[in-house]
């Protein structure tokens, strides 16, 4: 089932981010699907988040998908070379977003190989934002989409991550967000082979 607009359009982004673990990450890119199972995400709270594109209410050409109704996708690129994927969530104008940092693959591990420049399945192929983005396809060019589209979607597939098997921690790369980078805003499943750095 592809989660409807409502799951996106609540209020408290760290309950939604828990709650992505477990849901399944869907790209068709000119007829070719990969998938893989969210097992990594961060929180991001928007405008009283000095950690968020959008702190202080700042809203730019590049940041302004973020204050769209939830259940878009925001992807800006980091470094000039990592196209890093988020969701964007809550109602129109208030700037929440949840970065996926990474998914154990499921759909398409071929195609995932042959985007990573990589011969076998191993952690590293989806492990982390840029890895995930680039295995599944996707770039700047798709933020502002619809995550119940044809081109990128999310699904419940029932799969159940019990609450003791998610962990919490800090995020991660956010230092300049001073005392915010302590919040505990990054979510994981505990022992997935995927995480990107586990605590």
């Amino acid at each position: 089932m592809i989660l409807p607009e409502s799951f996106y359009t609540r209020k408290d982004v760290v309950k939604i981010a828990k709650e992505l673990l477990g849901k399944v990450l869907v790209t068709n890119f000119d007829g070719v699907l990969t998938s893989g199972i969210i097992v990594e995400t961060e929180a991001y709270a928007g405008v009283i988040d000095k950690a968020s594109h959008a702190y202080g209410n700042r809203r730019t050409q590049r940041t302004e998908i973020m204050y769209s109704k939830g259940g878009v996708s925001y992807v800006y690129l980091c470094y000039g070379i990592h196209h890093l994927f988020n969701v964007v969530t809550n109602i129109q104008d208030i700037p929440h977003a949840i970065l996926i940092r990474a998914i154990e693959p499921l759909e398409g591990i071929e195609t995932m190989l042959q985007r990573r420049k990589k011969e076998k399945l191993t952690p590293v192929l989806t492990s982390g934002p840029g890895a995930l983005s680039m295995a599944l396809g996707i770039h700047t060019k798709q933020s502002g989409m619809s995550l119940s589209g044809d081109e990128i979607r999310i699904e419940d597939r029932g799969i159940k991550i019990a609450k003791k098997d998610i962990a919490e921690a800090t995020r991660v790369g956010v230092d300049y967000a001073q005392d915010h980078a302590l919040w505990p805003y990054r979510f994981y499943v505990r022992g997935n082979m995927f995480v990107s750095k586990p605590k």
